[in-house]
């Protein structure tokens, strides 16, 4: 842990350093990375730097209480010894749990991937409904959302949206709405009251950089074809929807957005990405991690993750057993309460399964 903790601590520094520099000042989009990356280390590193400051007052103190002949002296050099050691215990717990909760995607951007499934137009209808939720709540936290490429249904709401989400703690916060979200209402349509059962699938995938996947060229098929539109001007004359497939994985990602081939290939590219790094980190977890999964939820779209019951006014987070009865609220972005349960929920698991860990290696 505390060659991990050095290394925070090391990076810490540097972008200190960097930060400084008149390149990276000039580039604002470069400048305002690194600052959120500073930004989440500030408490881990402030927490250890305490830790190695008592340590060293440890060794102070335990230095006197050899050397010194004076016995009073020699009394209170080792009381401060035994509440200077009380201290460190407290400070170690807190860094094992700051280690165990630190996620290196937690500062991330975000991709999220919204699909209409089983229930027909109140699926598309309810998958434009948790576009708007995820879009206010992005609103609240100062977030900024860009929309990758939306295919809208004929009775409104979408067949599918992809779009991103840039803010400090986007994945953090975002990571636990991967699943198939299930709503339960009666449709606008259904003239008898009777309740219908729809469901939206999600994804939530960390924004990749150049350097978290490198992606050959000859590896990529690019096909450019017209948009489709709702007729006249919303129509393409040009050929500026794009296709690319990535041949040894055969993901398949289509952009037709915006009117520049150049930018919806440039959009193409950051889900694929984010796709590829998202597939890269699942099977490294299956292969290291399969003993000791965190079961909050596994990520798979297909695991019902939570019911949004209109009649009741109740969202359930099936993950967890986590219910409100404030539905209203948190279709307009009052999402909060899940997600810190969440989270709360994620960080009990990895310390119990940590302590379960380290005494099995006792054993």
């Amino acid at each position: 842990m505390f060659e991990k903790l050095d290394s925070i601590l090391k990076r810490y520094n540097e972008l200190h350093m960097l930060m400084s520099d008149h390149d990276v000042i000039a580039d604002i989009d470069k400048y305002q990375k690194l600052a959120r990356e500073l930004s989440s280390l500030e408490g881990i590193v402030k927490k250890y730097s305490e830790y190695k400051k008592v340590v060293s007052e440890i060794s102070g103190a335990k230095h006197l209480s050899e050397k010194e002949t004076n016995k009073e002296i020699v009394d209170m050099a080792d009381k401060e010894i035994e509440e200077l050691e009380k201290r460190q215990k407290q400070l170690q717990l807190g860094l094992e749990e700051m280690m165990l909760e630190e996620d290196p995607d937690a500062d991330k951007d975000v991709i999220v991937e919204i699909r209409a499934g089983t229930g027909g137009a109140e699926a598309s209808l309810f998958a434009g409904d948790l576009f708007r939720m995820y879009s206010k709540y992005a609103a609240k936290n100062n977030w900024k959302v860009e929309i990758m490429d939306a295919h809208p249904a004929e009775a409104g709401g979408f067949k599918e949206v992809i779009f991103a989400v840039k803010g400090q703690g986007a994945y953090k916060k975002l990571k636990y709405e991967k699943g198939c979200h299930r709503v339960q209402r009666v449709p606008a349509t259904e003239a008898s009251g009777r309740i219908h059962t729809s469901a939206v699938t999600v994804a939530v995938l960390a924004e990749a950089e150049d350097v978290d996947v490198q992606i050959n060229p000859q590896d990529l098929r690019v096909d450019v074809y017209r948009a489709s539109g709702a007729g006249g001007q919303g129509v393409n004359k040009i050929e500026s929807a794009v296709r690319i497939t990535h041949i040894p994985s055969g993901m398949v990602v289509t952009c037709q957005d915006e009117r520049s081939q150049s930018k919806n290939k440039e959009k193409a590219m950051r889900v694929l990405r984010a796709r590829l790094l998202d597939h890269i980190r699942k099977k490294h977890e299956e292969k290291i991690a399969k003993d000791r999964r965190i079961q909050v939820g596994s990520g798979d779209r297909s695991e019902k993750i939570r019911t949004y019951n209109f009649p009741d006014r109740r969202v359930t987070d099936h993950r967890i057993g986590f219910t409100i009865h404030d539905l209203p609220n948190v279709m307009e972005g009052e999402i909060d309460k899940i997600l810190n349960a969440l989270i709360e929920a994620e960080r009990k698991l990895k310390l119990n399964q940590s302590i379960s860990g380290a005494q099995n290696d006792i054993k």
